[in-house]
Formats: C-alpha cells, structure tokens, sequence
C-alpha cells in the first residue's frame, strides 16, 4: 500500500482465478435461470451458449460482486476507515486469470488532541450603560403608545397619518391595504413626505416612490412604485408615563424600578452571549491553528454541499436538495473550500474533545429543543418529535447541544484576556 501525507490511499488487490471461476458460475447460473432462449426450457440453454451469447453481462456482474467484496475485505483486514466511494482504476479482468485492480480512496484523519485547555481568548464581561438602558425603555414605552384622532387640517412633518396606500405600477404583487405613515419621520421614504405634507384628510394623492437596493422588503427593494394614496385620518401619538402603574401593565413587576432592572438583565444577557459567541469562534480558530492535519476531500465536499444548503435555506426559507441545482461546483469549491476545510477540522476536534471530556447532550436537554421548535413551529410536541425522528432531526439535534456544550466547556476554561 503506498501512502500520502494527505488522506488519500491506494490499494492494489488481486482476487484469485478459484474465486473468479466460482464467482463466473454463480452468475452465469442465475443467468440461465432468468433469460429465455430460442428451442430452449428456462434453465435448460447450455452454459457455453450462456456465456457466449452474455459474456459482457456476466462480466459486469461478476465484477459488481467480487470488487466491493475485495475492496472490504482488504480494507477490514488493515483497519482502515475509509471515508469515501472507492476508485477503481488498472482492472486487469482477463480469461483463465486472476482479476487484478488498484483502489484510490481517502481515510478519516488521525490526529492527536493537544492542550485545548486554558487557550487565550479575548474577553470582557459586558456592561450596560444608563443610556443604553434608557434607549430600551423608551422602545418599550413607543410600543405602548396610544394614537389619538385629530380633527382635519394641512398634515405637517412629524405628524401621523392613516392612510389607504394602493399600488398603481411597478409591483408584481400590488399594494392594496391601510397603513400607518409618520411624514418626516427617519424611515419614511421622500416621496411620501413630499406627496402628504399639505394634505388634508379625504384628499386623494398620486406618487412614484423609489425604493433603495437594500430595502428590509425584497418586493420592493430597488423598485420604482407608483401608489394612489387616500389620506383618511391624522392622528397624534400619545406616550405613557413612566411610572409604576407603566411597570405594573407590561407584566409581574410592582414598580418602574423592578422595570428597570430586568430590564437591564435583558440586555446584560444579550450583550454577554453575543461576546462569548464571538470569543468561541475565536477559541475554534486557536483550536484549528494548534491542530494541522490533513482533512479528506470527500469531507470537504459534504462540508461544502451542507454550506450550500443553508445558504439556500436562508435565502428562500425552504428545505432545497442541492445535488439537483445546476450549480457551478468547480467555482463553488474555489470559493468556499477554505472555509468548509476550517470547519471540518473544528468538527472533528470538537467531536473528539467531547468525547474525552465525557461531554454529550442529554434526553432533557434534547427534549427541551424539540419543545422550542415546536413552540416556534406553532405544532403539538409529539407532532414535532415524529418529523424530526423521521428526518433524521434528533441526532442532528442531540450532535449541536453536544457542540455548543463543548465550545462552553472550552470557553469556561479559556484564559480570558481584555
């Protein structure tokens, strides 16, 4: 066997005539038993014209049996763990010979763990600062706030105003609905301002708005949008006071200051997770940069191919079966090969640190996700776990909780450093 330093391997296997002959026969049996010949019973046509008359069937069979039979055999008798479909290149398949064949393959990578313990990352307990607490309540206070009807007159910036938005051009789905619109506000578009500020309620305007590239709706992103907008009422928005009885209406809480606080926890545990998320992909890469070892192109291209799916599952919120698209791979893997080589081996040592550490994900915590998908799903829990155990869902589930529980235990015990 010869070998590289990557995980390519290369076998050359030669399976004895005894075998072949043995093989070429119990073909060649269920041959004559299936096929129908001319002056013959089934099974009654002499071997010789069998073969004669299918040699290049039995040819094919004998090799569709014998060489994954070799192949692991040879493989089971190394000890190899193999990752990929076998290559079969040099078939030497003659008359009265042994059939003789090379077997190009990749191996999973061996590698040893070293310190993962104790890895310096960059991390600083969050803080919450009076204003951004400040800023939270105040959006809290805007979404209680009340819109109170004000009698007719000329619209100016900054007031609210009910309108009937209609779309006349420029949409594929049209517009056709009451809406809300501040004039002059920092998300209302120019066109709009300009075509109310000086109406009056009952007047009926007509305007093209354009939409920038990035707009947060994809319709109408980059559009040009002629609407008909029928000004119906002007309102005038009313803020409640920020006092105890504010505190007691938004849920269990006795006074602003209980408010406040959770509040302020709110934001403390968003902040932290966000930084110790950006501190564990740190961790992932000192991991990686510690650990060089060759990772299997078969392993990448499943990397890639799953990289791929989410992308598209992202973009369309479907389920999307990438081996169907016409998709450019050659370009694809150019692109993103460093990427899925990265998290490749970040898998792989995280899967052999947990298993070092004894770390795995318990029924409870599994059992706990499978109720916040549900939740979110809007569906019954047994409903839920019944798809997710038919596609294969639990294990994916129960390997992710195992992940994120091991990229805790590293950044628990990560030397911390501002």
């Amino acid at each position: 066997m010869s070998t590289t330093t990557d995980c390519k391997r290369s076998l050359e296997i030669e399976i004895p005539l005894d075998q072949v002959n043995r093989a070429r026969e119990r073909v060649t049996n269920s041959l004559k038993q299936r096929v129908r010949l001319p002056g013959f019973r089934p099974g009654k046509a002499p071997t010789t014209l069998i073969q004669s008359r299918f040699e290049s069937e039995i040819r094919s069979e004998v090799l569709d049996v014998l060489l994954p039979e070799a192949f692991q055999n040879r493989i089971q008798e190394q000890g190899l763990n193999v990752v990929s479909a076998p290559k079969v290149t040099e078939l030497h398949y003659e008359p009265d010979q042994p059939i003789r064949f090379k077997a190009d393959f990749e191996v999973a990578p061996e590698f040893e763990l070293g310190d993962y313990r104790g890895l310096p990352v960059k991390y600083e307990e969050p803080t919450v600062a009076d204003e951004e607490l400040e800023k939270r309540l105040e959006s809290v206070r805007e979404s209680k706030a009340d819109y109170v009807n004000l009698d007719p007159r000329p619209i100016e910036s900054g007031d609210y105003v009910l309108v009937h938005l209609k779309s006349l051009a420029g949409l594929a789905e049209p517009v056709d609905q009451d809406t809300q619109i501040q004039v002059g506000g920092a998300e209302t578009l120019p066109g709009f301002n300009e075509a109310l500020i000086g109406a009056s309620p009952g007047e009926i305007k007509e305007v093209e708005v354009t939409y920038p590239e990035d707009f947060g709706s994809e319709p109408l992103a980059g559009k040009t949008v002629g609407f008909e907008i029928a000004v119906k009422t002007l309102r005038k928005k009313e803020l409640p006071a920020l006092d105890d009885e504010f505190a007691k209406d938004l849920g269990d809480y006795q006074t602003l200051d209980e408010l406040k606080d959770a509040l302020r926890k709110s934001i403390f545990h968003e902040k932290q997770y966000t930084a110790q998320q950006q501190a564990k992909e740190e961790l992932i890469d000192r991991l990686v940069e510690r650990h060089p070892f060759p990772v299997p192109e078969a392993y990448i291209e499943r990397q890639i191919q799953n990289q791929v799916q989410a992308q598209l599952q992202q973009i369309s919120g479907q389920n999307i079966d990438v081996s169907k698209l016409n998709l450019d791979w050659t370009a694809i893997k150019d692109k993103q090969s460093e990427k899925a080589s990265r998290n490749v081996r970040a898998s792989l040592l995280l899967g052999k640190i947990s298993e070092r550490e004894g770390i795995a994900a318990t029924k409870d915590e599994v059992e706990r996700e499978v109720q916040r998908v549900a939740r979110q799903n809007r569906e019954a829990v047994p409903v839920t776990r019944a798809r997710l155990e038919k596609e294969g869902g639990l294990g994916r589930m129960a390997a992710a909780i195992q992940t994120e529980k091991t990229l805790q235990f590293l950044f628990d015990n990560a030397q911390k450093q501002v």
